[in-house]
């Protein structure tokens, strides 16, 4: 029997008064609460300089799609398939760091636009909070661009994933992520891989196990035909999911991203 179980009848074996009673029940209520709530507290607590410091990207594109981390207007041939780490680093020039320095400390967002830390203070982009990039997507006919987790070509095995090397408690990184996209015509998408009870209002999406299914939900962005659009992607680990707690510091975080055009019924550009 816990202390205030105890406690509660012996005041009604004392013959406490009634009022007495029900305020030290209420009491108790509200301790039980109270430990509820820290139970599900996330975010780090022990070192707040120690997030996730081993982080991998690879983003690649299906056929009709290519991209680049530049704008080249309609000169097909200057965008590529694949975006590999040197080419983000090579962004990242200009914030004075690169993918081996990025350590994701916990942050959280409403809407995949503005960053917050723990005390609700704005964090800056590629400066120990969150990864953040621009990339320029071209198609040659309208379509809408979707993440797979299909092969973008055959026997290449660069589907959408989230994946860790990190081992224990550790492994729970790859539930602590989302990635966001931002296009410069408004569409906007959160990707939340192993998807649980979304939390701080984000309206997020996960990939189906199995046979990758298309949907209205798992749109990210429309392009039309030979028109260049802009892309903000953004990557974080956030602070307000149950699993982002001290046992993922220092984890290891590998992130690979496959992109596929499809009608407007969904169906997949080839």
């Amino acid at each position: 029997m816990g202390f205030w179980s105890r406690i509660v009848d012996e005041m009604v074996e004392e013959k406490v008064p009634f009022k007495k009673r029900k305020a030290l029940i209420v009491f108790v209520s509200i301790l039980t609460l109270l430990s509820m709530v820290t139970s599900t507290y996330a975010w780090f607590k022990i070192n707040t300089f120690a997030g996730v410091d081993s982080l991998d990207m690879h983003i690649s594109v299906s056929a009709q799609l290519k991209v680049s981390m530049e704008d080249h207007g309609t000169d097909l041939d200057q965008y590529v398939k694949v975006i590999t780490n040197e080419m983000i680093n090579g962004y990242l020039g200009q914030y004075n760091t690169n993918l081996e320095d990025i350590i994701l400390d916990p942050v959280t967002t409403t809407d995949g636009r503005t960053f917050t830390n723990q005390r609700g203070s704005e964090r800056q982009p590629n400066d120990r909070s969150y990864l953040q990039f621009k990339c320029f997507f071209i198609a040659t006919e309208d379509m809408w661009v979707h993440l797979t987790t299909e092969s973008t070509e055959e026997e290449m095995e660069d589907g959408t994933k989230v994946s860790t090397n990190s081992t224990g408690a550790k492994a729970d990184v790859i539930n602590c992520p989302r990635v966001g996209f931002v296009a410069e015509n408004g569409d906007s998408a959160i990707y939340e891989p192993n998807r649980g009870t979304p939390v701080n209002g984000q309206d997020t999406f996960d990939l189906p196990y199995g046979t990758m299914e298309y949907s209205n939900n798992t749109r990210l962005f429309h392009l039309n035909a030979m028109e260049p659009t802009e892309v903000t992607i953004s990557l974080w680990i956030d602070g307000e999911d149950p699993q982002c707690d001290d046992d993922v510091q220092d984890a290891h975080l590998a992130v690979q991203l496959g992109f596929i055009g499809c009608d407007e019924d969904n169906n997949p550009i080839s």
